[in-house]
């Protein structure tokens, strides 16, 4: 497999985390940023300074992303891949008894730093022909009552979609992980019969692997078991 440089947002724990993991066990350079720079140093030394650098960043400071990206670039020479994973959710659901600060929050990860961290991006994956790809959500497919951070999900999984035509005219490539409810840190309790973060690093590494003539433009995944 052609190595790879791969930068990936929200990478300090969850699917960032293990994403990283999978995609250096699969010989590919990665990049990594979240706010936490304790967990980002942690995941460098187990992955190796060879194979792994660290920059700490706000992802809702578009001018910090845009200098982990130029960071990015000056470290490893180009950028083939861009992997938009940070975000969070909401603790008081639905829309009359919903929490509008944590709405400006939500928002503010969930909507504005993916389009931040596409805008960052973009020039340099042009270069290489590259591939972006986001996390959205199964509730980003199917109504949710008053959910707000479906909502949310919504909004990326358009985007997505939208951003896969756009990058098509130079023969880049957008990918959509859509996972549903899987087993992360946002959970008080362990969820082990739920999707866990390496199954959706999994859907990741097999979105990068295809052929350049594939574009993976979506990846829905769901629980076997949902009872």
């Amino acid at each position: 497999m052609t190595e790879k440089v791969i930068l990936i947002t929200g990478a300090s724990s969850g699917i960032g985390a293990a994403s990283a993991k999978k995609l250096v066990a699969d010989g590919h350079k990665v990049a990594l940023t979240a706010r936490r720079e304790d967990k980002l140093s942690e995941l460098v030394s187990e992955l190796g300074a060879d194979n792994a650098v660290a920059f700490p960043a706000d992802a809702t400071d578009y001018q910090a992303q845009c200098h982990v990206v130029e960071k990015t670039v000056a470290h490893y020479g180009r950028l083939d891949a861009a992997f938009a994973n940070a975000g969070t959710g909401v603790s008081t659901p639905g829309t009359e008894d919903g929490n509008v600060e944590e709405w400006d929050a939500l928002i503010d990860i969930n909507v504005k730093a993916l389009l931040y961290t596409a805008k960052a991006t973009l020039p340099h994956l042009r270069k290489t022909e590259g591939h972006f790809l986001l996390t959205s959500s199964a509730a980003g497919r199917r109504p949710i009552k008053g959910s707000i951070y479906g909502a949310s999900k919504w909004f990326a999984y358009g985007f997505g979609q939208n951003l896969a035509e756009e990058m098509e005219a130079w023969k880049g490539r957008c990918t959509t992980i859509c996972p549903g409810v899987v087993n992360t840190p946002f959970f008080d309790e362990p969820k082990d019969t739920k999707i866990q973060p390496e199954d959706v690093a999994d859907a990741v590494s097999h979105a990068i692997a295809a052929p350049h003539r594939t574009n993976i433009r979506e990846v829905y995944m769901m629980p076997t078991y949902t009872g």
